[in-house]
């Protein structure tokens, strides 16, 4: 099990309230460099076991997920309800003033995933000056909050980084339906919020934009509820807005070796200049509009042959459990599941993080809802491109969705201890 998937665990609802009063009441500025794992409620650390039938430990308490670890927090850590997702361009040319950026990022994330507010907090300072914090999240608990970072394809055209770019960070090709719009896709970099709050979630990345003022400016974003894919499988699986359980056989946060051999880059996968990337991934993120409106007026029959499930248990074709080895062959050939499957592309498996969204309507009467897809992955060339490659030629889903945005970033090894910070292996200290 990973650093990442420790949580901090409450003793009891009147511990909490004894011991933690409110977010700002536990810390000032000079408490920035406290081990980070310390629980805002109750102080006892729990490991969420991602295979246990219940919900991740620490999450009934609000607790809070380390920060600090091999891994950045957020890929194999249990998936949060909620997400807020930002993807942001650089402003600037300078490099020590990027750098200087990262730093404060990530001093700014080590207090908020712990429950702290930023700096010296919404209030109580210079009253001629900003607050540090804007406060929404003042009373809040830490509801594991995670912050994960990640480099797209455009920053190493930046600051000399060219020969920096790893091999596996490509650029997405244009598969077919696709219908991207470019103000919901790219980005130099992008942070991602999950959290069980959407408060907590949308407060992180109000603040880190806020800090970020002047040298990085928001691309675009994306709010997300309900997870359609989980990294604790053994636990209940959630279903997407079409109404099917999704992320079966999704990757755990406990399945050491799969993640080894489909999540993290090797070493052994860089060459000398890439080196920085070992341990990290990388992300694909897809905005995938569903037609909501056509699919719910389509006969239960052909919505359970389009997924190869039955509706109810999640069953594959012929079987009778949801976690039963599904017969590929028993599933029409443009089944979804059928295409999707590994065994259909040559063993590849990739660790989903995706969340359902809604924002508004179209302007014709048509709810704007979907997924918004997140795919981590050890090489996007061998992950990500080889399984939609498939999906886009065939799948039967396909008359009922459509991929409106898209991006891919190179996401760096996790932050190890107080005096690092994000990017340090792209960005070391003496450049």
């Amino acid at each position: 099990m990973t650093e990442s998937q420790k949580t901090a665990d409450g003793t009891g609802e009147a511990a909490a309230r004894a011991s933690s009063p409110s977010r700002r009441s536990l810390i000032g500025w000079g408490g920035a460099g406290l081990a980070l794992g310390a629980a805002a409620a109750g102080g006892a650390v729990a490991m969420a076991r991602a295979g246990d039938d219940m919900e991740p430990a620490g999450a009934a308490m609000g607790g809070a997920v380390d920060f600090h670890g091999a891994h950045q927090a957020g890929i194999a850590t249990p998936v949060q309800d909620r997400l807020q997702f930002a993807a942001f361009d650089v402003r600037t040319e300078d490099r020590a003033a990027f750098v200087r950026l990262l730093k404060d990022w990530t001093q700014a994330a080590r207090r908020m995933t712990a429950g702290k507010p930023v700096g010296d907090g919404a209030y109580g300072g210079l009253p001629q000056a900003p607050p540090d914090d804007t406060g929404e999240a003042l009373g809040l608990k830490p509801s594991r909050l995670t912050l994960t970072i990640g480099f797209g394809p455009s920053l190493f055209e930046k600051f000399g980084l060219r020969d920096k770019r790893p091999a596996g960070l490509v650029d997405l090709p244009k598969f077919p339906g696709d219908n991207l719009e470019a103000n919901r896709s790219d980005g130099d970099l992008c942070i991602q919020a999950c959290a069980d709050d959407p408060q907590v979630a949308v407060h992180a990345i109000r603040n880190l934009a806020r800090i970020g003022f002047g040298t990085v400016a928001v691309r675009w974003s994306q709010l997300g509820f309900g997870k359609t894919s989980s990294t604790t499988p053994d636990a209940q699986t959630p279903r997407n807005l079409m109404g099917f359980k999704d992320g079966t056989r999704n990757i755990a946060g406990t399945e050491t070796d799969r993640l080894k051999k489909f999540v993290w880059v090797d070493g052994k996968d860089l060459d000398g200049a890439s080196a920085w990337m070992a341990g990290g991934s990388y992300l694909v993120a897809r905005r995938i509009r569903m037609n909501i409106e056509t699919w719910d007026r389509t006969s239960l029959r052909e919505q359970e042959d389009v997924f190869g499930r039955d509706k109810g248990e999640g069953a594959p074709v012929g079987k009778a459990s949801e976690h039963d080895e599904p017969f590929l062959k028993a599933m029409k050939p443009d089944a979804h599941v059928r295409l999707a499957h590994p065994d259909s592309n040559s063993g590849v498996a990739i660790l989903r993080r995706g969340y359902s969204f809604t924002d508004g309507t179209d302007g014709l009467g048509r709810l704007d809802a979907g997924l918004f897809f997140l795919a981590y992955q050890r090489d996007v060339r061998k992950g990500f491109i080889q399984i939609q490659q498939n999906l886009s030629r065939g799948d039967a889903l396909n008359e009922y969705i459509q991929h409106v945005g898209s991006a891919v970033f190179a996401v760096p090894p996790g932050v190890r201890d107080s005096g690092d910070w994000w990017g340090s292996t792209l960005f070391p200290e003496e450049a």
